[in-house]
């Protein structure tokens, strides 16, 4: 008996319904933290300036992001090691690149290339990871960080009207930023370590305007940051608060990132399973910081706890954060082989509205 054929996966369509199918189908692993690995070269002054920036008049040591331009072989060999460790999805090394976060370094001009050579070697790698497994296609989830400034908090104690930042400010980095992720070839736009649910509705706009002016659609998937145990984000909302103002956005998944370890997030992951009627993803830290500013917990510690949540039908997305290297994505993808993904619930329609808390208007 012949074998069925591979799905095909030559364009943008075949790749967003072979995801759709692959999210029924099992449990899908994200890769892990960017910047332990970057740290892990030891880089210089010289090495982030490479010979187009040798004389950039700032210092350009810690723009990560920038290696995209000037050391594209080692973005390359960390996507290319996460999916040697099992991911499905590699995450692009654009967390920064928007005008407003590489103001910084003086490099707003360099956003949208940033995101469109990021996503183009992720596109790279996965396409050859792909046709050397056809049967695990891999896609590219382009990065889009939350920026360095809050559009719902004052940035001055004796000042709480002042904002370091615009709705409108925001959105047209976020757009710039999609712009390039969209032409570098990029399967899904990953809105992540939201702090701020107003900026990340300013990013959601934008996405909406530029696929509506690229011609295109790609899947979203969005993903807060609970800053502690309060299970609040930084702008102060609740989890089930923060759905009810993104559930507009139709992602793909909605989640939890950043901040907490497994054994912290795991309340508020299943708070938003029981809320979300669309996919759930989550990738905690490896532990809480250590008093050096270094996390702890093994590959075996991670796989143990998002092994636990995988069987309580928590995720349909899963990978790691700071301090997460390949072994722990390895590890974590070896849990939850063979796992059903979680089944979103049904929820009658009704008012849900939010504010610091949820709120329903029942019949």
């Amino acid at each position: 008996m012949t074998a069925p054929a591979a799905p095909s996966f030559a364009t943008r369509e075949d790749r967003a319904a072979a995801l759709a199918q692959a999210m029924r189908d099992r449990i899908l692993v994200l890769d892990g933290s960017w910047g332990v690995l970057i740290q892990g070269y030891g880089l210089n002054e010289a090495d982030y300036r490479g010979q187009r920036f040798k004389d950039w008049p700032q210092d350009l040591k810690g723009n990560n992001d920038l290696l995209i331009l000037t050391r594209p072989d080692i973005v390359s060999g960390i996507h290319r090691a996460y999916l040697e460790a099992g991911a499905d999805i590699t995450s692009t090394n654009t967390f920064s690149s928007t005008t407003i976060a590489q103001a910084d370094y003086g490099m707003e001009s360099l956003a949208y290339e940033l995101n469109r050579e990021g996503a183009r070697l992720g596109r790279e790698v996965a396409d050859e990871f792909t046709a050397r497994e056809p049967s695990k296609p891999r896609w590219v989830a382009g990065a889009i960080g939350p920026t360095n400034r809050t559009a719902s908090i004052s940035p001055d104690a004796n000042d709480p009207g002042a904002r370091g930042v615009t709705f409108d400010e925001l959105r047209a980095a976020y757009a710039e930023a999609a712009r390039g992720l969209i032409d570098g070839g990029a399967d899904i736009l990953l809105v992540e370590t939201i702090f701020d649910t107003l900026n990340a509705k300013a990013a959601v706009f934008a996405i909406d305007e530029v696929f509506e002016e690229r011609g295109v659609t790609l899947p979203i998937i969005i993903s807060g940051s609970v800053v502690d145990l309060s299970g609040r984000n930084l702008s102060g909302q609740t989890v089930e608060a923060f759905w009810n103002s993104m559930n507009h956005a139709k992602p793909l998944a909605i989640g939890l990132n950043c901040s907490l370890g497994p054994s912290q997030m795991r309340e508020y992951v299943a708070e938003l399973s029981r809320v979300a009627d669309v996919g759930v993803s989550a990738y905690p830290n490896a532990g809480l910081p250590n008093e050096f500013g270094g996390y702890d917990e093994t590959p075996e510690d991670m796989a143990n706890h998002l092994g636990e949540w995988a069987r309580a039908g928590l995720l349909n997305i899963v990978g790691g954060c700071c301090g997460t290297k390949p072994p722990h994505i390895a590890a974590i993808a070896e849990a939850v082989r063979g796992l059903p993904p979680r089944v979103p619930p049904h929820h009658e329609p009704r008012l849900r509205l939010a504010g610091l808390e949820p709120f329903e208007v029942a019949r």
